[in-house]
């Protein structure tokens, strides 16, 4: 099976002594839909700067994740910085939670989109300009014209978060990563961006980390499902085995939960004891 990103023995330190994420072991193919679930504290998060190499001191990555860039395999452990640029963006690309954090305030959307249309694709002139506009098009923002002369603060948290899709996509990755990427949105606006990432990573042929603690909403776009806990793997399965007949305690209660709130999980079909064939 060809792999374009390889996760071994994964985890992140707190200086030399404290280990918050204990070693992630999984491995994802082109165009495969991995669901990451876990409560705050988990290391979700954590697990997913690891494999963008966006750690910063005092937090440090140990263990190897290794993502394909097309020509070759690049270990993003360890990397120097010049070898993380040109892997960011066109190689493994990411959505955060609040857009307002992620995107420059000071900058106009527009010269933000063509960044990375000019860094990774090469477009000036004219080209970068269509580019921006056809970026922005693409994740259905209204006016296109209107939104790249505008700072962020001058568009609404939906469009947004739309503005930090298109420019997670400007440069074509291979892999994104979306972390909890609906949650500071009102409830009305959340299936739209879900359903734009549903569509972009299937148009695209795109493998997705998706980062939720939502259950329901993972299950509806994962292929599998990686439970974490306390900085650690839990669990990893197919969404349906994980949904149907968890293995583990935890996941049995995560599964119970959402069912209970939520009403949307089919019923489990198996019990298994704590701990059988954990990951």
């Amino acid at each position: 099976m060809t792999v374009i990103l390889e996760a071994t023995g994964l985890g992140v330190r707190l200086g030399d002594d404290r280990t918050l994420v204990h070693g992630i072991d999984v491995s994802l193919a082109p165009g495969e839909r991995l669901g990451v679930i876990g409560e705050s504290g988990s290391g979700k998060s954590l697990t997913a700067l690891a494999i963008l190499g966006l750690l910063a001191h005092p937090l440090s990555a140990f263990g190897s994740a290794l993502v394909d860039a097309g020509s070759e395999r690049v270990e993003v452990v360890g990397a120097r910085p010049r070898r993380l640029d040109a892997v960011r963006g066109r190689t493994v690309s990411a959505v955060f939670q609040e857009p307002l954090a992620s995107l420059d305030p000071l900058m106009r959307v527009g010269k933000q989109i063509a960044w990375p249309l000019a860094a990774h694709r090469g477009l000036r002139g004219d080209a970068l300009r269509r580019g921006v506009l056809d970026a922005l098009a693409e994740v259905q923002l209204p006016e296109p014209e209107r939104i790249a002369r505008s700072f962020i603060h001058e568009i609404s948290g939906g469009q947004r978060q739309r503005v930090a899709i298109a420019l997670a996509l400007a440069a074509g990755p291979r892999i994104l990563i979306a972390d909890e990427p609906t949650t500071a949105l009102d409830v009305t606006v959340q299936a739209g961006i879900l359903e734009l990432l549903q569509r972009e990573v299937s148009q695209r042929g795109m493998t997705l980390l998706f980062i939720s603690h939502d259950l329901p909403v993972v299950s509806q776009i994962a292929d599998r499902v990686l439970v974490m806990r306390d900085g650690r793997q839990i669990e990893l399965d197919e969404t349906t085995r994980i949904l149907r007949a968890p293995r583990h305690e935890y996941t049995r209660r995560l599964v119970a939960a959402s069912r209970a709130l939520d009403g949307f999980l089919p019923p489990a079909t198996e019990h298994r004891p704590e701990g059988a064939n954990d990951v």
